[in-house]
């Protein structure tokens, strides 16, 4: 991060850093880019500001700048998670990094930096932040201790860049004129005498422990059935089902197993060949996560089967 203390300000959530943001950038009719899947409370803040969103796919190197660039190169904001991607949980690549920096800084459009799940990474090295990169100061970058801490903490942080940061205060003290101070300070205490940090690191152990008991649960029950995807970072992955197989379908099944995953279809707006599951495994022992693996099998059976002869029908 390259900032001032001055540009960090303290928000309860990141959903009303970026629905300041949105109010403060765009006019009723402007586009915004949102990358597609999506974070559902980021579309809901867009359109609630009079957004028109422009859906720009994911792939395996983040959201498709390119692809954002031909469906509308007049966007006048552009939200991306680019350390963990929400949902898929993707990385977006360096060079996307940089060609989206360059076209909101001939454009004069803004970028809002959801940093999504950064602190739990556990292959790889992590990418810059965008905000790092950022050398116009186009981008307003955002981050939570919802995930590294507790939800019910509500605290948040965003750096503002300059030529917004007026604006940004001023509208943050009509919302509501300042988030509460007492959680505030005793954070600051605990990160102070090391405690988050600590903190970090012996969750990150954890989550990773997890994290590898569900790969390997996955890869022997459902390995020639399921593609894992997105699984290096955060506190879930996600799992590309079979073509045929709708995730609607294989959610409810599993939730009749008593397993709950996330279908993808209901954060998307452009068409996929295939269906997506989310599964979380950071609040699960790695005995429950294989155990829950050996479920998921059994729940999906029926659908994976009838896609199969279907497939072999055609």
């Amino acid at each position: 991060m390259v900032c001032s203390v001055d540009q960090l300000i303290i928000t309860p959530s990141v959903q009303q850093a970026l629905d300041l943001v949105a109010r403060l950038v765009l006019d009723p009719g402007d586009r915004a880019w949102l990358d597609d899947p999506a974070y559902v409370g980021a579309r809901a803040a867009l359109a609630a500001a009079g957004a028109v969103i422009v859906p720009v796919p994911v792939d395996d190197r983040g959201l498709d700048v390119a692809q954002g660039l031909a469906r509308a190169p007049d966007a006048r904001l552009a939200y991306v998670t680019p350390a963990h991607q929400a949902p898929l949980g993707v990385t977006l690549s360096l060079d996307r990094r940089l060609t989206l920096l360059d076209w909101a800084a001939t454009r004069g459009a803004w970028i809002f930096e959801d940093d999504y799940d950064s602190e739990f990474r556990y292959e790889g090295r992590p990418m810059p932040a965008l905000q790092g990169l950022d050398r116009a100061g186009v981008v307003v970058h955002a981050g939570s201790f919802s995930k590294t801490l507790f939800s019910a903490l509500r605290l948040a942080y965003v750096v503002v860049p300059d030529a917004l940061l007026d604006r940004f205060l001023a509208a943050k003290s009509i919302v509501d004129r300042f988030t509460p101070p007492f959680a505030q300070a005793v954070l600051v205490e605990f990160i102070a005498e090391g405690h988050f940090g600590r903190h970090l690191r012996r969750m990150r152990a954890i989550y990773a422990e997890r994290r590898a008991a569900l790969l390997g649960a996955l890869a022997a029950d459902l390995g020639d059935d399921l593609e894992v995807v997105g699984a290096s970072a955060g506190l879930e992955l996600c799992v590309w089902l079979p073509p045929g197989v709708d995730d609607r379908a294989a959610e409810r099944a599993l939730a009749d197993a008593g397993i709950e995953a996330g279908a993808l279809s209901p954060h998307a707006r452009l068409p996929r060949p295939r269906g997506c599951l989310q599964l979380g495994f950071a609040a699960f022992t790695p005995t429950r996560l294989r155990k829950s693996a050996a479920a998921m099998k059994l729940a999906l059976a029926p659908l994976l089967k009838s896609a199969a002869r279907s497939r072999a029908s055609r």
